[in-house]
């Protein structure tokens, strides 16, 4: 069995039901954490669970929010946990279409506003390490999702 990530008539993602279901576990935890939904909901086959669609305009302010916050964070045990669910999230984002530029790292350890989360002692990884693992990992995600 699989699930479907739909956008209109195309399949973006046909992850298997386990992927799935911890893909849309993890998107409830961050849709609370910034307070924004994700555009991902119960698609045109209603009654069916394992079909979702993807409105692109929604989740992609969700994806933008979603980098945005990761690249703020300075503590290395939130960037390590959220780092795999945000590259998945930005990969398919890119799938539906949507832009996601990285942030352009400042000279500091974070950039991009006040630093939430800091860890002491300090994060070990730079501001460009976080944009440039997290673009990698997106990268390499995208290859391996199935369509």
């Amino acid at each position: 069995m699989s699930m479907y990530f739909d956008m209109g008539d195309e399949t973006l993602w046909n992850p298997s039901n386990g992927a799935g279901r911890l893909f849309l576990r993890q998107v409830e935890v961050f849709e609370a954490e910034l307070k924004l939904p994700s555009g991902i909901g119960q698609g045109r086959h209603w009654g069916d669970p394992d079909t979702l669609e993807v409105d692109p305009a929604v989740y992609a302010e969700f994806v933008r929010g979603l980098v945005a916050w990761h690249c703020r964070t300075g503590h290395f045990v939130i960037l390590a946990l959220s780092e795999g669910f945000v590259a998945t999230a930005v990969a398919l984002a890119r799938r539906a279409g949507v832009e996601v530029e990285m942030p352009e790292p400042g000279p500091g350890p974070v950039w991009g506003g006040v630093q939430r989360d800091v860890q002491v002692p300090g994060s070990p990884r730079t501001a460009s390490a976080v944009v440039t693992t997290l673009d990698m990992r997106a990268r390499e995600m995208e290859r391996w999702m199935a369509c």
